[in-house]
């Protein structure tokens, strides 16, 4: 029986891998490209909605995708590579009993589904802690990149950024070790290693990330008052249409993807890294279902919607 390329693409097993080593940047790469290539268009494209907004909603678009990229980038690297340590030498940083307890009869603790919920607890975690900042940061780009791409007035804007990275990663895997060891993610992971953690995860980052950007919105003294509103819907409509859609495709496609992991794990079965591969489809299939609705189907929509809830009849151009 002839096997499809797909399978054994060497492409997309890096990135699989790459998707279950560094799951926060892999997610933050597809949104980059996704919000400067097809969501801030479609924004601009939104028929019978107030130019001024959809000019407000595009800048928000490219600044969130540009602050998610660098900020990842600069904060994930470490932990990835720090986590990539234990995969590679468990005993160094774990516990004999929370290796026995996470492998739970698997060969190996990489292919491990509770061993992967607890590193991905970390990884995806990570987007949760950075989703305040990110949001402070993504309000505050908003004004220069306006003045930048649709230019109107002067705007005194500007907004640097910075980031370390540092080689000793060694000590910060000895950290995620003994937390790994504890027994509250010991019993995390035995609870909800056969959930849809990856994207219960994503979902809540989303929200958290959504009403962060809305608080710092209605705070914003650079962002024109009667731009607030339909800015802040817009991003309020985004998430909520994009998580309840986002469940309603993962469910549809349950099946599908399932027949994909028995065909892909049949032909890959030899393969070292088929554990890796594996980890890695169950954080792009999430991944790349809230970045298609949310930069795809959704922008008309949340654009449309949010200038009827939130602008004045008066404000209509």
């Amino acid at each position: 029986m002839k096997v499809q390329p797909l399978y054994t693409s060497r492409i997309v097993k890096k990135g699989l891998e790459f998707a279950a080593d560094n799951s926060l940047l892999f997610g933050a790469t597809a949104s980059f490209v996704l919000s400067a290539a097809v969501r801030s268009p479609m924004i601009l494209l939104t028929p019978h909605t107030d130019r001024e907004n959809k000019k407000y909603a595009c800048a928000k678009s490219l600044a969130s995708g540009v602050v998610n990229y660098l900020t990842v980038l600069a904060v994930s690297m470490p932990f990835s590579k720090a986590i990539n340590k234990i995969d590679k030498n468990p005993q160094k940083y774990l516990k004999k009993e929370t290796i026995e307890v996470l492998k739970s009869g698997e060969k190996s603790l990489v292919k491990s589904r509770r061993y992967s919920f607890a590193t991905q607890l970390f990884k995806l975690g990570l987007g949760f802690a950075l989703a305040a900042p990110k949001s402070a940061l993504t309000c505050s780009l908003i004004p220069g990149i306006m003045s930048k791409i649709f230019p109107k007035k002067e705007h005194k804007s500007q907004v640097s950024f910075t980031g370390a990275y540092s080689e000793g990663t060694s000590r910060l895997a000895k950290g995620i070790g003994k937390l790994i060891d504890t027994g509250f993610v010991k019993k995390m992971s035995e609870k909800f290693h056969n959930t849809n953690f990856e994207h219960h995860i994503m979902s809540a980052t989303d929200v958290f990330a959504t009403g962060a950007f809305m608080f710092q919105t209605s705070k914003s003294k650079k962002i024109e008052e009667n731009r607030k509103k339909p800015l802040m819907y817009n991003a309020a409509l985004s998430t909520g249409f994009c998580i309840a859609g986002s469940y309603l495709l993962s469910r549809i496609l349950d099946k599908p993807t399932e027949k994909f992991v028995k065909k892909f794990s049949e032909v890959n079965k030899n393969s070292p890294k088929l554990g890796k591969y594996l980890e890695g489809i169950k954080v792009v299939k999430p991944a790349m279902i809230l970045g298609g609705i949310y930069y795809i189907a959704i922008p008309i929509m949340s654009t449309f919607l949010a200038d009827r809830f939130g602008s004045d009849k008066s404000n209509k151009a």
